[in-house]
C-alpha cells in the first residue's frame, strides 16, 4: 500500500474552472468561424462509418463537473448495464475523488530499466485497452547509450531485443504536467487537472478532436478509432469513471497513474509489476516520502524540459 500522508506541501495547484464549459456553444455556437468548422469536420472524419452509435443519454449528459452524486450513480448504473451487455462482464464502476494535500508524482530509474516492457502490457490489463489495434498508453523506448536522441529510438523493438547492454531503455507515458498543453488547446474543456495533480478526461464531453493529441509533446494521448475490441475474460471489472472503464468510440484516451487504484492507497499497476524496481510513485507533498527523498538525493533528468510543461514524471540514472 501506499503512506499518502502528508506534512510538507509544496506547490499549489490551480484546477482549470470548468463550469462555464460547454459542448453545445463549441459545436453550433455562432461565433465559430467557418475554417474551425471544417477543420473539426476533418478531425473527426475517421468516424464517419463508425460502428457505435451514441444513445440520447449519452448526447445529453452534463459535463462531469455539473453532475450530481444521484446523476453519477445513475449515469454507473447505466454504463455497469451496457458494458454487462456487450461484454458480458459484471462491471462495477466507481468514482474515487482527489485527496486532501497530495500531489502525485512518478519517478522512473532509467539505470534499472530493462526494456522487457512488462508495465506496457499490465497497464493494457488494468486499463481496459482495446486490443484489436492494440492501444499502449506506454511506450518504452529503446536508445543507443551515449545520447538522448528521441529521434532515432524505437519502441516496437522484438522482445529479444530487451536488455541488450548497449542500449538503455526509457519508458514514457503521460506525464501530469504542471503546465499541460492538451488542456489549453481543448475547445469545450473535456480535460482538466484534478487537485491531485491528475490531469483527466471526461470521455462522455470529449469530441475526439485530437487538438489533445497534437499538443502533448510526449505523445501520451490515444484516439480510439475503433469500437473497444477485447475478450470479456481479459476486461478488468473494477473501474473508474475518469480512468480505466470501456471508453466510447472516437474519444482521446491516456495515462491518469491509475487513479481507481492510486486514490485507494494502491500503486499503478506499471509500477507493481516492474521486476527490477525501476519505477518509484508517491506524494510528493510528504517530504518522508520515497520520490520526494529521490527527488533531493539523485541528479534529475525531466524529458524536453524546454517545452516547459513542468511534469510530475521524472528520470533519474542511478543503480
Amino acid at each position: 500500500m501506499v503512506d499518502y500522508s502528508n506534512d510538507d506541501p509544496l506547490l499549489p495547484l490551480d484546477p482549470d474552472d470548468l463550469e462555464n464549459s460547454s459542448r453545445r456553444n463549441f459545436l453550433v455556437g455562432g461565433t465559430i468561424a467557418v475554417a474551425a468548422i471544417a477543420a473539426t469536420g476533418a478531425a473527426l472524419s475517421p468516424l464517419l462509418k463508425a460502428e457505435e452509435i451514441p444513445t440520447v443519454d449519452d448526447v445529453l449528459q452534463k459535463h462531469y463537473k455539473r453532475l450530481s452524486d444521484g446523476e453519477k450513480k445513475a449515469i454507473f448504473q447505466r454504463l455497469e448495464a451496457e458494458i454487462k451487455t456487450s461484454h458480458r462482464v459484471n462491471a462495477t464502476i466507481s468514482d474515487p475523488q482527489p485527496l486532501d494535500n497530495i500531489e502525485f508524482a512518478y519517478i522512473l530509474n532509467i539505470g534499472r530499466c530493462i526494456g522487457c516492457r512488462k508495465c506496457v502490457y499490465a497497464c493494457m490489463k488494468e486499463n481496459n485497452t482495446t486490443r484489436d489495434p492494440q492501444m499502449q498508453y506506454i511506450r518504452v523506448l529503446k536508445l543507443k547509450k551515449g545520447s538522448i536522441d528521441l529521434e532515432t529510438s524505437s519502441h516496437d523493438y522484438p522482445e529479444n531485443e530487451a536488455a541488450d547492454p548497449n542500449y538503455f531503455y526509457m519508458p514514457v507515458q503521460c506525464h501530469q504536467c504542471r503546465k499541460p498543453p492538451c488542456i489549453k488547446v481543448c475547445p469545450v474543456k473535456a480535460t482538466w487537472m484534478e487537485k491531485d495533480g491528475l490531469v483527466v478526461v471526461d470521455y462522455n464531453w470529449c469530441i475526439g478532436c485530437r487538438y489533445c493529441q497534437a499538443a502533448c509533446p510526449y505523445h501520451a494521448r490515444r484516439f480510439n478509432f475503433a469500437k473497444t475490441s477485447i475478450a470479456s475474460e481479459d476486461i478488468n471489472p473494477n473501474m473508474g469513471y475518469l480512468s480505466n472503464r470501456i471508453r466510447p468510440l472516437g474519444v482521446m484516451e491516456k495515462c491518469t497513474f491509475c487513479l481507481h487504484r492510486t486514490r485507494e492507497g494502491i500503486y499503478p499497476a506499471c509500477h507493481d509489476v516492474c521486476p527490477t524496481g525501476a519505477r518509484k510513485f508517491g506524494n510528493l507533498r510528504n517530504k518522508n516520502s520515497e520520490v520526494r527523498k529521490i527527488l533531493e538525493r539523485e541528479r534529475i533528468y525531466v524529458l524536453k524540459q524546454e517545452v516547459g510543461t513542468i511534469p510530475r514524471f521524472y528520470y533519474v540514472f542511478a543503480k
